[in-house]
């Protein structure tokens, strides 16, 4: 048995007893079909970014979203070579190491970490942005899906889901829903290096 009819054996897919000769004449996903998530997932990306500079950064303005001023740090190629490769935040022996390294005082050089801190912080209209975006996107598939589902007797019964399963045709607009959906995440796998790092970022 080859590699790749060993993972699609009946056996880790289907019910007890069912094979993949039973599904034939029922519509259902193929695995090829996953490949589409990927021009789907580019098609999101050029839609949020038209989105969040059409859409959301005016309606942000709008609102009186800003971005506070923050104070410029002054170049000093020891302190951001500590800051770059050891951490944004020394330790106590660590100031007075790098105060005497740069020749300012120790209060000078824990200021100028605080502030280069406050650079890397990601600015509220990109933040407001990004959650516009999602917000827009979520709540646009919750309706759409509960217009594709509300007529679905499965949607009100969940016992219903299981009648003659596995042979139950996928309706086509379903199918679309979901590769929108994986779409979307694979989106956000793309551009999460460039996204707001939320706490739990590790």
């Amino acid at each position: 048995m080859g590699l790749s009819e060993g993972f699609w054996h009946h056996e880790y897919w289907l019910p007890p007893g069912a094979t993949w000769e039973d599904m034939k004449g029922t519509p259902y996903p193929q695995p090829q079909d996953l490949l589409l998530c990927i021009p789907g997932a580019l098609l999101l990306i050029v839609v949020r970014y038209i989105f969040e500079r059409t859409v959301a950064l005016p309606v942000g303005r709008r609102l009186g979203v800003s971005d506070k001023l923050r104070p410029k740090v002054q170049p000093n190629a020891t302190l951001e070579g500590f800051y770059v490769q050891l951490g944004r935040t020394p330790t106590e022996g660590d100031l007075i190491s790098l105060a005497k390294q740069s020749d300012l005082p120790v209060k000078n050089v824990e200021t100028w970490f605080r502030h280069r801190r406050a650079q890397d912080r990601p600015r509220l209209m990109k933040k407001f942005c990004e959650a516009s975006w999602r917000f827009t996107f979520y709540l646009t598939s919750f309706f759409s899906a509960l217009a594709l589902l509300y007529d679905k007797p499965w949607f009100w019964d969940h016992t219903v889901c299981w009648l003659r399963f596995p042979q139950q045709p996928l309706p086509p607009a379903l199918g679309w829903f979901y590769l929108l959906e994986l779409s979307f995440y694979c989106s956000l796998v793309v551009t999460l290096p460039f996204d707001v790092k939320r706490k739990d970022f590790k």
